[in-house]
């Protein structure tokens, strides 16, 4: 992922920013009953995770998701797939293994939200080939979607399927600085339980709203190449105990890499740093079959 990609990432501050006040009212400032955490990479083809799969690997996505427990599926941001393609990847995978996909382009980019409900039928249907391991659904706006447009997000999650759960993730900086605008999306998401989605990219820490809308954190973290990469990730470990313990039910952590190869190590290490921290037992990629993966 090249967004928000900078040539010198040690200018950077990577410090996270205080919550937004609101967070903790949405989460209800106590532990809840229940806590699960997906933790995932953007892709499983191996020209993008270049080394992660051991040598005589025959399915790539098969070998994925015996170490990762779920992914975040941008392939469908470029085309739409029908449901027996979506079948064939879900049948790859263990039972406990949950797919994140993204909406297609031509409902977020090319339409930009307007009269999308035929290509919206159309999307969806294709993602019922995911069956179960369908855990949600993200859409991501183009960086040049203003506030002006907030009728048309407001129309699109009126005849979303309030049985299929939703992340947005905006780009434009008025969405989350702009006083006046900042309030309205924020109660638009809460209204419809829709996730807030935290872009933690080098070059846009302005996109750091901290600010959830639902006891659900979408966190799409981008390494820049550099070794802050790992004390970032340590830094979002933290923030995530306090959100637990404040009562946060759902994580979804996807990490990109500016250079894709990487994603998995990085991945690794948070995943650990997260067992560690607050008593998840999720797997750690490459344990099993390769040894560490220089964590």
């Amino acid at each position: 992922m090249k967004f928000g990609s900078v040539d010198t990432p040690a200018q950077i501050d990577f410090t996270l920013p205080p919550d937004h006040p609101d967070t903790l009212k949405v989460l209800g400032n106590k532990p809840s009953d229940s806590f699960d955490a997906y933790v995932g990479c953007a892709k499983w083809n191996r020209k993008d995770l270049k080394g992660f799969y051991p040598r005589g690997t025959k399915d790539e996505l098969e070998y994925y998701s015996r170490q990762f427990n779920s992914i975040e599926l941008n392939a469908t941001h470029y085309r739409t797939y029908g449901p027996d393609q979506t079948k064939t990847w879900a049948d790859k995978t263990p039972d406990d293994f949950r797919f994140f996909p993204k909406v297609v382009n031509r409902i977020s980019h090319f339409k930009r939200l307007k009269n999308v409900e035929a290509s919206l039928e159309e999307y969806l249907h294709g993602m019922q080939g995911f069956g179960e391991k369908m855990e949600m659904i993200f859409i991501q706006m183009r960086g040049d979607y203003k506030p002006k447009n907030i009728d048309r997000i407001q129309r699109f999650l009126e005849v979303w399927p309030n049985e299929i759960p939703l992340a947005f993730e905006l780009r434009h900086t008025d969405w989350f600085n702009d006083p006046a605008v900042a309030p309205q999306i924020y109660q638009l998401f809460e209204e419809h339980n829709v996730a807030n989605i935290i872009t933690d990219t080098a070059g846009r820490r302005d996109l750091l709203h901290m600010r959830l809308t639902s006891p659900v954190a979408f966190i799409r973290y981008v390494g820049a190449n550099h070794e802050s990469d790992y004390t970032r990730l340590d830094d979002w470990v933290e923030r995530i105990a306090l959100w637990k313990d404040q009562g946060l039910r759902k994580l979804y952590f996807f990490v990109h890499q500016n250079k894709e190869r990487e994603s998995p190590e990085l991945s690794a290490h948070f995943i650990k740093s997260l067992n560690e921290s607050i008593g998840t037992t999720l797997q750690i990629p490459g344990e099993e079959e390769q040894g560490s993966l220089n964590l």
